[in-house]
């Protein structure tokens, strides 16, 4: 029996004094600050920055226009497949320009317009190389149809609004 005494091991730690050696290897490693008033001031104004940005992303309004777009676009929207959707499509048009948003543009070309099916094209193709637009399944389908049309103006701009790929 004494030879368990007399092996030279170490006492055994409590449950108690094992989470608090945890805690506090966690605390000491964890924590990365700046070193100095000028880094810390640094960190702080890019986390401030950080912050402002997300924010912006997050609850800025798609598009232009504010609640004048919205309005319009709800009309576009609601029109769909009524003999309505021309006026508003060129409501939407008058007011704010060409739509961005691709359900919009697709609207657009679905009334059979040739200026407002030549002013969606034409967005089409610029929101495609300003990498803004992507063409769904239905729009590519949309530009196709229009590409093999007999109007050579818009077969153009709907092969150009396809664009490579």
């Amino acid at each position: 029996m004494s030879g368990d005494d007399d092996r030279g091991e170490r006492p055994r730690r409590s449950w108690s004094e094992i989470d608090k050696l945890r805690d506090k290897a966690r605390t000491r490693g964890d924590e990365r600050r700046p070193r100095g008033a000028a880094a810390e001031a640094r960190s702080r104004a890019a986390t401030q920055q950080y912050l402002e940005k997300l924010g912006r992303e997050l609850f800025a309004k798609p598009g232009k226009g504010g609640a004048a777009a919205d309005r319009l676009a709800g009309a576009v929207r609601a029109a769909l497949g009524t003999p309505e959707l021309h006026g508003a499509c060129r409501a939407y048009l008058a007011e704010l320009g060409p739509p961005a948003d691709p359900a919009l543009l697709s609207a657009f070309l679905d009334t059979g317009d040739r200026e407002l099916v030549l002013a969606a094209l034409r967005a089409i193709g610029e929101g495609r190389r300003s990498g803004g637009v992507a063409l769904s399944a239905g729009l590519r389908a949309q530009l196709r149809t229009l590409a093999e049309g007999l109007d050579d103006e818009l077969a153009e701009a709907a092969e150009a609004a396809l664009g490579p790929g």
